[in-house]
């Protein structure tokens, strides 16, 4: 069996098991995650990669290779970098919508407990002063739930142009 059907058997698994019992369905994270595996997984299999590929050639496949085209720069002095080119990235396209503006509002949300330390301002100072990136990363994660729920329940190839 293929790497997404597996993934997505899984997840469908569990989202037919928890509406049959008192489990309660998988959670957002859980959904995004498994559907950015099996685009993943897919994309490293259209490139003929497999577990036993030498690790650094999947490395590259699924982060991208090079200088990172994407860089932020945190208010406690941190850089984060990330690259646009490999599977990673191609998956982060396609759930997101927009991978640039998920790595900067991802970056920013994933960093406010760590800069109301820095800075020594409460966390809910440091969430007010980022409102717009919080209703940003909100919007991003409900479009990548919206997108991960259909291709898990084949609403979609996991290939962009799809092909499979």
């Amino acid at each position: 069996m293929r790497p997404r059907t597996t993934t997505a058997l899984a997840v469908l698994t569990l989202l037919a098991a928890s509406a049959c019992t008192a489990h309660p369905a998988p959670g957002a994270d859980d959904v995004i995650k498994a559907a950015t595996r099996a685009l993943t997984d897919d994309c490293l299999t259209r490139q003929g990669l497999t577990a036993t590929s030498d690790q650094q050639h999947v490395s590259d496949a699924l982060f991208g290779t090079g200088r990172a085209e994407l860089s932020l720069r945190l208010p406690t002095g941190l850089v984060v970098r990330a690259h646009t080119d490999g599977c990673l990235a191609a998956a982060q396209r396609r759930l997101y919508g927009d991978q640039d503006r998920w790595f900067r509002t991802s970056v920013v949300v994933n960093n406010l407990e760590p800069e109301a330390a820095r800075t020594g301002r409460p966390l809910s100072e440091v969430r007010a002063a980022h409102r717009a990136q919080l209703a940003e990363w909100r919007r991003l994660r409900a479009r990548a739930l919206t997108t991960a729920t259909a291709l898990l329940q084949g609403g979609g190839p996991t290939h962009p142009k799809g092909k499979q």
